[in-house]
């Protein structure tokens, strides 16, 4: 009996990596990237914050949506849908109320 079944697709896909899928995992990464951080800039500023922070908020859930799982095939990166969010969330609480519960 397995006391923890949890295994992040990372830990399997690296078992047959190679250096072509490297090569092609590089390169799809820098096209991801040029879409996906102007993106992250643009929803910083409609959120209400820097664009900075929206640069790092999508470096960070990045690395957690490559860490925990999905698919080869999966892209994780900024959605539009949480800005009217977010951006209420600023304005009635400050940046400090998206980490605290209130």
């Amino acid at each position: 009996m397995k006391a923890f079944g949890f295994r992040p697709k990372l830990y399997t896909a690296l078992k047959n990596y190679s250096k072509e899928l490297f090569m092609a995992d590089l390169m799809a990464g820098i096209i991801v990237g040029i879409v996906a951080l102007p993106l992250a800039i643009a929803f910083g500023i409609a959120s209400g914050v820097s664009p900075e922070k929206g640069i790092i908020t999508a470096i960070i859930a990045g690395f957690i949506i490559s860490l925990m799982g999905g698919s080869k095939v999966q892209i994780g990166g900024p959605t539009g849908a949480f800005i009217v969010i977010i951006y209420g969330i600023i304005q009635q609480y400050g940046e400090s109320g998206l980490l605290s519960p209130h």
